[in-house]
């Protein structure tokens, strides 16, 4: 059997990996600054995560959610205190997808309607209403085709109060967007968005997949904002490769049995990652590393030629450069080898590297991408 060819894969095959670096089969080390589109939050193979992940698998590994899981209740607590939203409910799934369809699929039962409002470029997952409301059309297959969800401008709030009515269930955008290019929404258009919910009495999903658990310089990026969203899609950081994701649910929305339902969310295995995740997060101050080492990196590409314009926060930066970057991604990687990130922009490159990243390792790089940048003028 072969495996179905829809990745578009570099010629390189990673064996090893320890905090900001990995090596692939032929010993050959890359500082990783795409940490597999964002996933790595506290490094590669961190003592603790590794250590966590292996005392649960000796002891139990998997059991579903028709057994009490102690440890689930403990991921809730401590993700409550660290980011900010202790009163609010949680639900564990498996992927940032399955997040955000739970949480439309949620907007939905609470307001029992069904129109949604997205984004230009967003990128909200691969399954069957998260997709629907992706802003790219190459990807939605006809069956997920639907006329419930209204992609408007981003930051546009004339256009957004226009568009706004009583027959809404949810707005949903991304705290930054991610594959759209490293986009954000301004605060007051987020506070806009709230304050029209709040007017139709729909809901507000932030889907802080890519953009949260620390990446930002806050644990949410739109708590940059004083926002307070309805519900929060949470997936990419927070078990740091091990597939978990999570909505949280505002008190207000209640719960019914057989409302919702996953086997594998909040398995054992699962939780553990995502405690130990937590744990490093708050224990080695990870989320203040984030915000320093992003304004570094911010002001340092501030400086360089051939760039139109640097966006970001904390450590989730797009630099969108005046030509293609695809060369220069191809040349960081296997002239300098350094992994980073592409977007739907072409023209735009992310660096979304662990959040224990330090300033040697960034100087690496920002050296590394002057050079590949001087080829492009002595042409």
């Amino acid at each position: 059997m072969k495996l179905f060819d829809v990745y578009p894969l570099f010629d390189i095959e990673p064996v090893k990996a320890h905090g900001s670096y990995v090596w692939d089969k032929n010993g050959v080390k890359y500082l990783d600054l795409y940490g597999g589109h964002a996933v790595i939050s506290i490094g590669h193979s961190h003592p603790h995560y590794v250590q966590k992940l292996n005392e649960q698998l000796n002891a139990i590994g998997f059991y579903s959610n028709s057994v009490k899981i102690k440890m689930q209740e403990e991921l809730a607590e401590k993700l409550g205190e660290l980011s900010g939203y202790p009163g609010y409910q949680l639900f564990l799934c498996n992927s940032g997808a399955e997040a955000n369809e739970n949480a439309l699929k949620l907007a939905s039962f609470h307001t029992g309607k069904k129109k949604v409002i997205a984004f230009g470029k967003s990128f909200h997952g691969r399954t069957s209403l998260a997709v629907a409301s992706t802003d790219d059309a190459k990807i939605i297959a006809p069956v997920n085709e639907t006329e419930n969800v209204i992609f408007l401008p981003l930051n546009d709030e004339f256009a957004f109060e226009q568009a706004m009515n009583k027959d809404v269930c949810a707005v949903i955008v991304e705290g930054i967007q991610g594959f759209g290019g490293i986009h954000i929404p301004t605060n007051s258009f987020l506070q806009k968005l709230q304050s029209e919910c709040e007017k139709f009495g729909a809901l507000l999903i932030l889907d802080e997949i890519q953009s949260g658990y620390g990446r930002s310089g806050k644990f949410f990026a739109h708590q940059y904002s004083n926002v307070q969203p309805d519900l929060i899609t949470v997936a990419k950081g927070m078990g740091n490769g091990f597939p978990i994701a999570g909505v949280f649910i505002h008190p207000d929305v209640k719960a019914k049995h057989g409302m919702l339902g996953t086997t594998f969310g909040g398995s054992y295995l699962a939780c553990a990652a995502g405690i130990a995740v937590l744990d490093v997060l708050k224990n080695e101050s990870l989320i203040q590393n984030a915000s320093e080492m992003g304004n570094y990196l911010l002001e340092e590409l501030s400086k360089l030629p051939g760039i139109t314009e640097v966006r970001g926060e904390g450590l989730m930066v797009g630099i969108e450069l005046e030509f293609p970057c695809a060369q220069i991604r191809s040349e960081l990687l296997f002239e300098h080898k350094i992994f980073t990130g592409s977007s739907s922009d072409k023209n735009t490159l992310r660096i979304l590297p662990s959040l224990t990243i330090q300033k040697v390792e960034l100087d690496q790089f920002l050296n590394a991408f002057k050079i590949v940048l001087s080829k492009q003028f002595v042409k």
